[in-house]
């Protein structure tokens, strides 16, 4: 068995060595939900922040760890999600569908991210984060996404290429299938 060695522990990385390799690992959650959430008016989501490790602001689909607030380390995917729509957003959603997960950057981090689809929108509040949080909400009729993201990041904004994945899953599932439509109030 190959030992692993821990570098660093701070309050949210481990910074760990195997083989000689160097990785990092969150230390309290269990990874990140990534939120595709489509209106009723098929507007997909989009939020913008500031992001310290690249001293930008990003454009991104709503998206957050699983368990990382005190209390909610056994926090569900799916519940993640739901909390995450509400706090950046505003919007709750009456349906979400789990997508896919899996590494976010396999060869630097165990963390993992999951797709979930957002349905049945219905907006609750003006969103924009936590107290932490400084986040501008966008919505975009998704025939349009595609080049409002080109312009965008034209424009300066880093774009996660996770969010072109997110794109793919607003129309279709994991196995390249069309999502229902909706039935329903």
């Amino acid at each position: 068995m190959t030992e692993t060695v821990t570098l660093f522990n701070g309050r949210w990385l481990r910074i760990k060595a195997r083989n000689g390799w160097e990785f990092a690992e969150r230390v309290n959650p269990r990874g990140a939900v990534i939120v595709v959430a489509l209106t009723p008016a098929r507007e997909l989501l989009f939020v913008e922040q500031y992001r310290p490790p690249i001293q930008a602001t990003t454009i991104e689909m709503p998206a957050g760890l699983i368990g990382d607030l005190a209390g909610s380390e056994d926090e569900d995917i799916l519940e993640s999600a739901r909390r995450e729509l509400e706090e950046e957003t505003g919007y709750q959603a009456s349906r979400l569908d789990y997508v896919m997960g899996g590494p976010v950057s396999a060869g630097m981090s165990t963390e993992y991210a999951h797709f979930i689809r957002a349905t049945g929108l219905t907006q609750v509040s003006a969103g924009g984060g936590d107290e932490t949080e400084q986040i501008v909400v966008h919505r975009v009729p998704l025939a349009e996404a595609a080049v409002w993201l080109m312009a965008k990041q034209a424009e300066g904004f880093p774009m996660d290429p996770k969010i072109w994945s997110g794109l793919y899953f607003a129309e279709r599932d994991a196995r390249g299938q069309l999502w229902p439509e909706p039935t329903g109030p």
